[in-house]
């Protein structure tokens, strides 16, 4: 394990309790307090504000964050937070997305999804697909490009990115990329951990029990593709992927299996394991160095999807 984690996990030993002992609202509050000593300082930019888009349940808030004064319309993120659907907020992802709209020099539209349990699947789904498709008709009000939109998230909002991404495809819709930062993407908890994530670093699988129960109220919807992408029948033509993992996350084995799916169907992919991590550890940039590194690299993969599209449609690799 890489020293930084280690250090993260027994700051949050001392300062807080498992979140599957909590409640909702004490999870939220936990993550309140992790966000003021893990986050660090958010990065300099040069615009930051927010405002509501319509949505089919109502306005649906979203802060846009601008890297730099031009009359040029830039390309566009569509960032959703993690939080497994159920904590988080626009405040506890401020730095990364400051980052990654400095890092990718485009515009990063975050969006203020609603939360589970009092907004259970798939209410937050709907919000995000309604702010991409607002953005794919009326990105010119936010100074963005409509042609150049792309999505993404950590962990749930890595989930709801790739589900946003199949509904592209299926709508006709083209993205340049979609970013998927240590997805969930397939509801596996009867599944063991392979042996180099069978200890529980950070995300336990009773935490992964806490979001999946309140963020599901019907059962059958394990195996629904809108929950758990892994399960869709065919990703053939979902937008090319820049896709996370971790070493040491229990995630791992279905992240890096949706990652191989999307080659075999197809899709452009580069598939980025990062050693000695832990789930989460993008956000730590008070604690982890390699956070750093890490938007960097994603900064690269969305500078690239952006201005070069048409290079997506052959290029496959993975590293670690």
């Amino acid at each position: 394990m890489d020293p930084d984690a280690q250090a993260l996990l027994t700051m949050m030993a001392e300062r807080g309790a498992p979140v599957h002992e909590l409640t909702p609202s004490a999870a939220r509050e936990q993550q309140r307090l992790r966000t003021s000593w893990a986050n660090g300082t958010p990065e300099r930019i040069t615009e930051v504000g927010d405002r509501t888009v319509p949505g089919s349940d109502g306005p649906i808030g979203i802060r846009v964050y601008r890297p730099r004064a031009t009359d040029d319309a830039l390309p566009v993120l569509a960032f959703f937070h993690g939080g497994g659907w159920v904590t988080c907020d626009l405040d506890s992802h401020e730095v990364l997305c400051r980052a990654l709209a400095n890092r990718g020099d485009c515009v990063v539209v975050s969006v203020d999804y609603p939360l589970a349990p009092e907004h259970p699947f798939p209410a937050g789904l709907e919000a995000c697909w309604s702010v991409v498709t607002w953005l794919s008709e009326n990105a010119s009000e936010l100074g963005a490009d409509s042609r150049r939109i792309a999505v993404g998230g950590d962990s749930a909002g890595g989930n709801l990115a790739a589900v946003v991404a199949l509904r592209a495809r299926d709508a006709g819709l083209r993205l340049a990329l979609q970013l998927l930062i240590y997805p969930s993407t397939d509801y596996r908890l009867d599944t063991p951990p392979d042996e180099q994530t069978a200890s529980e670093y950070g995300l336990t699988l009773d935490g992964l029990r806490f979001y999946y129960g309140h963020y599901l109220t019907d059962p059958a919807d394990v195996l629904n593709p809108e929950v758990s992408p892994f399960r869709a029948p065919d990703l053939t033509g979902s937008a090319p992927a820049y896709v996370v993992s971790c070493e040491l996350d229990p995630l791992r084995p279905e992240i890096e299996g949706y990652a191989a799916r999307l080659v075999e169907a197809g899709v452009p992919v580069t598939s980025r394991r990062y050693l000695g991590q832990i789930h989460g550890f993008v956000r730590a940039t008070a604690v982890i160095k390699d956070s750093w590194v890490a938007l960097d690299e994603m900064g690269h993969a969305l500078r690239a999807a952006f201005a070069h599209p048409a290079l997506n449609a052959a290029r496959s690799e993975t590293f670690a």
